[in-house]
């Protein structure tokens, strides 16, 4: 006869395995043996355009990193929305921004205040100040051995606190990227790519799809608009881990549809 907690630890694993989705698996959010935190040491960029917000994927990623495990902690930079915004957002998914706040897994930087200098001048001491928040808050949490993940919500409005200076957006990017092999964390940005679309803006993008591990890209759809159907996205993991070692670029691709309190992912043409 199966012990009682044994019987408890499957219902639960088969429980949680009803919970992923399509997105969950394209991201490798579902296997959790290797690593406390999946992400931990990779750097995912999120990509879309003003016809399809990805602003979900952020939203989704920020939740399962906090379920992921008891010692996750999350460093979100704020350039589009205040706290309110994202609490409100991520109770509707279940997840207490609040509470995770106050037990010291969440530390908000709110970016919309950042000074800006005259226009035409680069904000080098605005950026700076932001470096330097992020290392502080950084080493304090490597101490207490937590798994990090850093968050951007909008590049495309980091540059505008960059006073459109490429240089210090890639600089500040490049930094939160080396974090990910210096202290293990997890980097995720989103950036609406047809945004203040210039050349300068097309070299940051070339830049951040080179340095990503894994690139998410949501797209309208071909056919138009649909009721059922919100867009289209592509994962496309550049290392996909297996027993047997890294094997070539993964590429997933489906459809998905946002509802009140989660996200519908599915195979074009399994939609009932």
């Amino acid at each position: 006869m199966e012990p009682e907690h044994w019987r408890q630890k499957q219902k639960n694993k088969k429980m949680e395995q009803k919970n992923w989705n399509l997105l969950d698996e394209a991201l490798g959010l579902h296997n959790n043996h290797a690593k406390p935190w999946p992400l931990c040491g990779r750097f995912a960029l999120v990509e879309d355009c003003v016809d399809t917000s990805a602003a979900f994927v952020l939203h989704h990623i920020l939740k399962r990193s906090f379920s992921s495990h008891p010692s996750s902690a999350v460093v979100f930079l704020a350039f589009s929305h205040p706290f309110s915004h994202y609490d409100r957002v991520l109770r509707k998914l279940g997840c207490n921004l609040a509470a995770q706040r106050d037990n010291g897994r969440f530390f908000f930087l709110d970016m919309l205040m950042l000074q800006c200098p005259d226009e035409g001048k680069p904000n080098h001491d605005g950026l700076a100040s932001v470096f330097e928040q992020i290392e502080r808050v950084i080493t304090t949490l490597h101490q207490d051995k937590k798994f990090i993940s850093i968050m951007i919500d909008d590049i495309s409005f980091l540059e505008v606190a960059a006073n459109g200076s490429s240089n210090d957006v890639l600089n500040l990017l490049h930094y939160c990227h080396t974090l990910t092999s210096e202290y293990g964390c997890a980097f995720i940005a989103l950036d609406h790519k047809d945004i203040y679309l210039n050349g300068d803006r097309a070299a940051v993008i070339l830049e951040m799809e080179y340095l990503a591990d894994i690139l998410v890209k949501a797209e309208p759809l071909a056919t138009g608009l649909a009721k059922d159907v919100h867009g289209q996205l592509m994962v496309l993991d550049k290392e996909t881990q297996h027993q047997h070692g890294i094997s070539a670029i993964k590429t997933h691709n489906f459809h998905f549809k946002i509802k009140e309190n989660c996200i519908e992912c599915f195979y074009p043409g399994t939609k009932i």
